[in-house]
């Protein structure tokens, strides 16, 4: 399985939508993973899935307001203007 690490800032529209469907009501401590990068900085990151690939959303301040802005319109196009060919900056990880 392929693991990915983003920033939310980077986030594509299918990203986020998992994000807010497993979080409905944000994400707790219980939920945070914290690990080192390859640059040993402490990254804090929440945990999503799809059938191929494990995404590490990295966590910021302004992760919790994008979902809950998303979750309140989601008919608006927030992130439409992010797609995967525009996710350069993404960590991956091996296996």
């Amino acid at each position: 399985m392929k693991r990915v690490i983003v920033d939310f800032k980077k986030l594509n529209q299918s990203i986020l939508e998992l994000l807010v469907a497993k979080f409905p009501d944000g994400y707790e401590d219980e939920h945070v993973i914290t690990f080192k990068n390859q640059h040993n900085e402490t990254i804090e990151a929440v945990e999503v899935r799809t059938d191929d690939t494990i995404y590490l959303v990295k966590i910021s301040k302004r992760l919790a307001d994008t979902m809950q802005a998303f979750d309140d319109d989601s008919e608006d196009d927030i992130g439409a203007d992010v797609d995967d060919s525009q996710m350069e900056g993404i960590e991956d990880m091996d296996d």
